[in-house]
Formats: C-alpha cells, structure tokens, sequence
C-alpha cells in the first residue's frame, strides 16, 4: 500500500506517555506480542482534522484489551486526548491513526501475566485503499474460515485473528485480485479479509450476522445510512449458493470506507445506484456535511 517502509518515516510516534521520533520507537525482539500475539488495535481515519467515530473506536480497544485479558494503560478519555494531540502533531488532515496495546517482554512464555502492557499511537498520510472504488474490486474465494467463537476470541480485534486474513488477501493477491471473500466455520458467508460484506437483492440489503466476526463501526455505520434512506437491511445467514442471486455487492470498513465489488470469483456484480449512493452518503457523512442518522 505504501512504497515508503514504515521504519523509516518522518514525525513522530507516542508510545508510552511520550512522542519519540518515528525511526527511534522501537521494542524489543522478545515482546510477548510479538511471539504470541498479544496485542489488540484500532485502524481510525481523520477526515478534515477530525477523527471519524474515534470514541466508539476507544472504547472498542478498551474492550478489546479486557476481553484479552489485560487493561490499557490509559483511560479512554485519555486515549482520546492522546490520538488528537497525535493528529494534530502529524499537520495531517485526513490521515490514517492506529492505536494499539500490547504485552510487553518482562515473561517470554505461553503465560505472560506480568508483563507491562505497552499503548502507541500512531498517525500517517494515506488515501483510498482501493482505487477507482466505484469500479468495483475484483474478490476471490478464501481457502481458510473464520473460527467459531468458542474457538477464538471473535469479538477482540486482536492481531492474532488477522493472520489468516493475511493469508487469504495475499493469495488472493498473487492472483490478480484486491481481496478475498471469506466464510466462516459453517461454511456461511462471512466478509471479506479485513471488511465487512453487504448484498442487494430486490431493493433490500443482505449482510451476514456478525457472530463469529468484528461487528465493524462502519459496517454499522452503512447500515444506519441504508436506513435513513428507507432501504431494508436484512441481518442474516447467507450462504455460497446465494452469491449469484444478487445485483449489488459491497464492502465496508474503516481503511475501505463503503467500497463496490464487481466480482466474487464467477459471481459479477454491478456496482449500481445503491452502492453509489452509499458511497456518496458516507463521504458526506465523514466530512460532516451531514449528520449521523439516528438508530
């Protein structure tokens, strides 16, 4: 996504109550995180020097990091002060900001109780994930499922859960395409390596019911802008043979935004008046030229 590596930027980097310099903010190669994947994060995006629903992604951390049994180091009122003095220190308007926590090197082992949990804010300078979004991206199938929820802890975005999300996009990648339709453990449809999934079918929205999967902010988000727009939303168990029953297809996501798709592997898709609608309310939305409709 980004030609210039992320250990060699300008700016700067908070991490642990203070900003050190980009190239400078380092941990150690023995960080439990990093050998066991205890860490949970948040990807934001600031639109015109604001950060877009960033209480709700706070309080996702902060729920993310109970449900891994640790607590940030800050409260959320905190880490909201600290992620808009890290915008603000970036001179970015509209920017990507990852907060993230994570265990510490004290213990190097499958238990870790005692090791320090360690928060960095990050912030850069980053456009459309997909371009010519209304295009549509082309998606293919996933080898690998999402777990069942008593196998992993589904409702945490936590680090570890993305590793077959990697998998899939870059396979998907290797051949010709942007992503991945993933299911889950039934072998339901389930969303996408790092997005969720929406359908159209005769003028109602089908999207997966998000019991094994991050119900995402902005998956909520399109749901409240179907909404207003008197566009039924249907919350249910889709399954493969469906795919080539509906017209429109979408994905949606912090990184992503609200972004068409043109293709599941065989199934093609029509990025239609929906969708561009959809596209155009959240673009709207998320530089306050409207409001957030209600629930």
């Amino acid at each position: 996504m980004a030609e210039q590596p992320f250990d060699d930027r300008d700016g700067f980097i908070w991490m642990d109550g203070e900003y050190t310099p980009w190239r400078e903010t380092k941990v150690h190669v023995l960080t439990h995180a990093m050998h066991y994947a205890s860490c949970v994060f948040e990807g934001e995006r600031a639109y015109g020097g604001q950060i877009f629903e960033s209480l709700r992604h706070s309080q996702r951390l902060a729920n993310s990091a109970d449900i891994m049994g640790f607590d940030l180091p800050v409260s959320v009122a905190e880490l909201e002060d600290i992620k808009a003095e890290t915008l603000a220190k970036s001179g970015l308007e509209n920017a990507y900001i990852r907060a993230f926590a994570w265990r510490g090197s004290e213990m190097m082992g499958v238990s870790a109780q005692n090791n320090t949990i360690h928060l960095a804010v990050a912030v850069w300078a980053w456009g459309d994930y997909f371009a010519d979004k209304m295009k549509g991206i082309r998606m293919t199938h996933a080898e690998w499922r999402r777990p069942a929820p008593d196998t992993a802890p589904c409702h945490a975005k936590a680090a570890g859960l993305y590793m077959i999300c990697t998998l899939s996009k870059h396979a998907a990648e290797r051949d010709g395409y942007a992503d991945a339709l993933m299911l889950d453990y039934r072998g339901q449809v389930a969303e996408a390596t790092g997005a969720n999934i929406f359908f159209l079918r005769d003028g109602a929205l089908h999207t997966p019911t998000p019991d094994c999967f991050l119900n995402g902010i902005t998956r909520q988000t399109a749901i409240k802008l179907a909404k207003a727009r008197q566009i039924e939303v249907i919350e249910r168990a889709i399954m493969p043979d469906e795919l080539s029953t509906f017209d429109e297809c979408f994905i949606t996501g912090s990184a992503a935004e609200i972004t068409p798709v043109a293709e599941i592997g065989e199934f093609t898709y029509k990025p239609g008046a929906v969708s561009e609608a959809l596209v155009e309310d959240y673009s709207d939305l998320v530089y306050r030229k409207i409001a957030m409709p209600a629930e």
